[in-house]
């Protein structure tokens, strides 16, 4: 994709240069390119290529800072690891893997990795309504970095395979014709690499339930004496970031907000229905020093402990 797969010596990308391009700014000040009509091969509204020898768009876009693209740039890896970083998440993609990167994303290309394999761009507005629809064009909530199979990565070269013979075939139809099969085409390869989405999104989702059910679990055996998230991942073979994105799918919080919430409920169980010390109640959730415990409460509750069972009782 133009000079982000257009490289310099192994291992690194060409760089624009201080030009930013002709993109508008948006609000936050990011650039946003439009898919060059002008490059594709008859002026159709898509490009196929490979990544890491042609220049397919914008020469003078800054693909190692962030930006915008008004068009679908998917990726198919045939080398890696390769990082991407698409709406401020980092993204490690290895041979085989695709990313889908959809319009209004903001994204940036590895300044270091390269980048090998076969890229597809696609003006959003190339295909009808109904295949739109039928393709998730616009899932947003799809994860951008795919790990097909090998039968499903076979399937998805098969496919684009055809549409890139039917891409640079511009002699045997009129140019109606032309488009025609070209929209067919891609919709051929869009259905497959829909459904890849869509499977990966519930294959996680399945993934980040088992695995907050599986933390849920471990904290109510293990918070009188463990607060400590690393710990729990540990304990559960999970790394740290797995935890987050599960427990924050699973609740909107994050894994120590969760903790710090079952200590606080129970903190408050035990100074509502126990005449138990201060210090004790303190030590029964996991907090030896009483000090450290008051504090830790006043800073969830907004309240002391002492307070606390005073209003209560």
């Amino acid at each position: 994709m133009a000079d982000a797969i257009t490289h310099d010596g192994p291992g690194r990308l060409d760089r624009p240069g201080p030009h930013d391009g002709p993109g508008p700014r948006d609000g936050d000040g990011i650039r946003t390119f439009p898919f060059p009509v002008d490059l594709s091969l008859g002026g159709v509204g898509l490009q196929i290529g490979p990544m890491g020898t042609a220049r397919t768009w914008h020469a003078e876009a800054p693909l190692h800072r962030v930006h915008r693209i008004d068009f679908h740039v998917v990726m198919l890896f045939g080398d890696g690891p390769v990082r991407h970083m698409v709406d401020f998440a980092e993204y490690e993609a290895a041979a085989g893997d695709v990313l889908w990167v959809r319009p209004g994303q903001v994204h940036r290309f590895s300044g270091t990795d390269e980048y090998r394999g076969t890229v597809l761009t696609m003006q959003p507005g190339f295909l009808p309504r109904a295949t739109v629809e039928a393709t998730g064009l616009y899932r947003y909530d799809l994860p951008p970095l795919l790990h097909p199979d090998d039968a499903q990565r076979a399937a998805l070269d098969a496919a684009l395979d055809q549409l890139r013979r039917e891409y640079e075939d511009t002699d045997t139809l009129p140019l109606s014709l032309h488009t025609a099969v070209l929209r067919h085409s891609l919709t051929a390869f869009l259905l497959r690499l829909a459904h890849l989405a869509a499977s990966s999104a519930e294959a996680t989702r399945r993934q980040a339930d088992t695995t907050f059910t599986l933390f849920r679990d471990a904290v109510e055996k293990g918070f009188t004496a463990n607060h400590s998230v690393s710990a729990y991942a540990d304990a559960l073979g999970y790394s740290r970031r797995t935890l987050v994105r599960a427990v924050r799918a699973a609740t909107g919080e994050t894994p120590k907000g969760f903790i710090d919430k079952r200590v606080v409920l129970e903190a408050k169980r035990l100074l509502a229905h126990t005449g138990l010390p201060i210090g004790r109640v303190g030590a029964a959730v996991g907090f030896p020093d009483a000090a450290n415990f008051s504090k830790f409460f006043h800073l969830h509750t907004g309240q002391t402990p002492v307070a606390f069972r005073a209003e209560l009782r």
